[in-house]
């Protein structure tokens, strides 16, 4: 894997070559986790310009040896900080002006103000430029061991949220489903759970983030479940609903069946050179010719990876295509005031028709099941 997250590296050197800036200084988690392999909390990378040797993986003080997330690349130095404390961000601008760098950019979007001034403040003679989002462009496509570890996260969930549907659900809360769905995550050999698990019953169902309560689940009630494990630093997302102990009424059906063609219509969509806005239009206006255009959610999914939230956006407004080996959720809904919804979210990777269309990671039965 070294030779994986120096070439990630090199990519970003060349895009740094490109715009003028002899150097860069990565600060966000997943950016960082993304091009070191892993690092503690609060660490930062220092691009340096010329060869690989360059780089440095700053790491904030700790007694003995600092924990990290994910494993670093062997290959890069690391520099830990004094007992005395500091910020890594500022001991590497300094270490960037007395190596003879002369610019350096930073990822503006992530530093705060104070952050910002301080990394100005420490080296005064270095122009300091805005990195942008060049880091999360390289993180849409992923290779195949990062899709790997997407789909042992999709496994995981899949596994984990299969069990609670053969437990006894009636009279539960949603907090304490929420909450056994997460420990069951970690069964089944998860980090953690990708994101704050949600589960909602009755008429809280539909609702995208809705977080748990203490309703408990009753007779006739849509349950709706969004989880997803962390495997490794990479996050997946799987969302399904169901009805409680009876069978459906006839309006939960045609809702469910109305969200599950729409669901279906994106997911069709999803080949490379496939346009954002058109993945989102496909589940959007078959939701909207049925009257619930004005409460739909603002976008149809996402992409997923080191965090479960990333570019691509599948929205009205978004701009570009996508590419093969990019994975994304496709999740619409429909939330009723009053009485409930459904949702129904799936992660897939987009992949050539010649190799079989989009690739479906979540693979928890999608029919209407009465629990």
């Amino acid at each position: 894997m070294a030779e994986v997250f120096r070439a990630r590296r090199e990519r970003l050197r060349d895009r740094c070559v490109a715009t003028g800036s002899a150097g860069a200084l990565v600060s966000r988690p997943a950016n960082v986790r993304y091009l070191a392999g892993g690092a503690p909390p609060g660490a930062v990378l220092l691009l340096g310009p010329g060869s690989d040797g360059g780089d440095v993986l700053f790491c904030p003080h700790a007694p003995g040896v600092c924990a990290t997330d994910g494993s670093p690349d062997p290959g890069l130095r690391i520099a830990s900080l004094p007992s005395s404390g500091g910020d890594p961000a500022v001991a590497a601008a300094e270490l960037a002006r007395t190596g003879g760098t002369d610019s350096l950019a930073v990822e503006e979007h992530h530093l705060t103000v104070a952050r910002y001034r301080a990394v100005g403040a420490a080296a005064p003679r270095l122009r300091v430029d805005d990195l942008g989002l060049a880091v999360e462009q390289l993180r849409i496509v992923k290779d195949e061991e990062e899709i790997a570890c997407l789909r042992i996260a999709a496994e995981i969930t899949d596994q984990a949220l299969g069990e609670l549907l053969e437990s006894i659900l009636v009279g539960r809360t949603e907090r304490h489903l929420a909450l056994e769905l997460e420990r069951r995550l970690i069964d089944h050999g998860a980090d953690g759970p990708a994101f704050p698990t949600s589960v909602a019953t009755g008429p809280n169902s539909g609702r995208r983030g809705h977080r748990p309560t203490d309703r408990r689940v009753g007779e006739g009630d849509f349950l709706t479940v969004c989880v997803g494990a962390d495997y490794r630093g990479y996050r997946c997302e799987i969302g399904r609903t169901f009805v409680i102990g009876t069978s459906p009424a006839e309006w939960q059906i045609e809702l469910y069946d109305l969200v599950f063609a729409a669901q279906r219509a994106a997911r069709e969509t999803l080949l490379p050179g496939a346009a954002y806005r058109d993945v989102d239009r496909a589940a959007r206006q078959i939701l909207h010719s049925a009257g619930h255009g004005e409460s739909l959610a603002p976008l149809t999914g996402h992409g997923v990876g080191l965090e479960i939230d990333e570019d691509p956006q599948l929205a009205p407004a978004a701009m570009g295509k996508l590419d093969a080996c990019v994975p994304v959720t496709v999740e619409p809904g429909v939330h009723l005031p009053g009485r409930g919804g459904v949702r129904i979210d799936d992660t897939l990777v987009v992949r050539q028709e010649a190799d079989g269309g989009p690739e479906l990671l979540t693979i928890t039965t999608k029919e209407l099941l009465a629990l």
